[in-house]
């Protein structure tokens, strides 16, 4: 996975993400558990995909090799700081 692959999969995810808190927003009974649980996923793979392209970037920059960088899971990447 390259980087413009990396930001289109970004941006796809924030858009899903404000359509959901925009729904709920609309909706005076607030986010059901199924979009509560949506919005959680999405938080996860935001995280997971600009880990990534962090990780991918600083390869670049110390003359490594991009390529060899993976998605970490979910729970080694949850809660850094942005």
């Amino acid at each position: 996975m390259d980087d413009k692959t990396i930001l289109k999969r970004i941006s796809e995810l924030v858009d899903e993400e404000h359509q959901l808190r925009a729904e709920a927003q609309a909706n005076e009974e607030g986010t059901d558990e199924e979009s509560r649980d949506r919005l959680r996923d999405l938080a996860e793979s935001l995280d997971q995909c600009w880990d990534l392209l962090r990780r991918r970037r600083a390869a670049r920059s110390t003359h490594g090799d991009p390529e060899a960088q993976g998605v970490r899971p979910a729970p080694e990447v949850a809660r850094y700081l942005q």
